[in-house]
């Protein structure tokens, strides 16, 4: 082989890498992300003789809660993973089994370990808050979960007490701040779902019972798993 074919190949191989690394690069924001929701502060700084705003975006507070298996748990303990949530009870004869089967389509869109497309997908966890947590025990929600094929590992239902649950969903997710929602703070009773980053920041509300908001989600989902640190600085040949 001559010189100059060796030097063809070496083009037509690393240029497609360089390529992509340098698009990689320079496209930073530019997918349209989903919007974050409630800011707690601004904050003002001088950085080199420029003044920069800092905005520090509302983080749900951690809870501990039991789940279907009868283990507490935490939002600290999926740390670093997106999260959906939403509202439902196990003797619910209305919206509720509609909103669980449509999370089950996403528990089962975003396979767990997919080997065959070697994708990881466990950057998601599936968060079901039961509104009747005096109803519903841990062998109710254990039941209602094996009967819907819920996975376990990333998809929790959740019980406890009351009133934490029930701040949880008005002051740190807030539903009651939707507008036209109407929660009642006594019952609460959504058919909304919403989207956490791995920062814990609420980046989205879906309607869990239409079929295009629910695609909107999952796109969501895949975006924000994708979503990179700001805080971090970027190489044009990192790791």
């Amino acid at each position: 082989m001559n010189k100059k074919a060796l030097v063809g190949i070496l083009i037509a191989l690393v240029l497609p890498v360089i390529c992509y690394f340098i698009v990689d690069y320079y496209s930073v924001g530019a997918i349209d992300m989903p919007r974050r929701y409630y800011v707690d502060t601004v904050l003002t700084r001088v950085d080199g003789g420029k003044e920069i705003t800092d905005t520090v975006w509302h983080k749900v507070a951690d809870l501990s809660l039991v789940n279907q298996l009868g283990d507490t748990v935490s939002l600290s303990d999926v740390n670093g993973k997106v999260i959906v949530a939403n509202f439902f009870f196990t003797r619910c004869p209305s919206i509720c089994p509609v909103l669980t089967r449509n999370m089950l389509r996403l528990q089962n869109t975003l396979q767990l370990k997919e080997v065959t497309r070697k994708i990881d997908t466990t950057f998601v966890q599936f968060l079901s808050f039961s509104v009747d947590p005096e109803r519903d025990s841990v062998p109710q929600l254990k039941k209602y979960a094996d009967k819907y094929g819920v996975n376990h590992d990333v998809w929790w239902m959740l019980t406890g007490d009351k009133k934490t649950i029930y701040d949880f969903a008005l002051n740190e997710v807030k539903l009651s701040a939707l507008d036209g929602e109407g929660v009642d703070s006594n019952f609460i009773h959504t058919e909304r779902f919403v989207l956490l980053d791995k920062d814990r920041v609420v980046r989205g509300y879906y309607n869990g019972l239409d079929s295009m908001a629910m695609q909107d989600l999952a796109g969501d989902i895949v975006k924000l798993m994708l979503e990179k640190d700001k805080k971090k600085k970027r190489k044009l040949f990192g790791n």
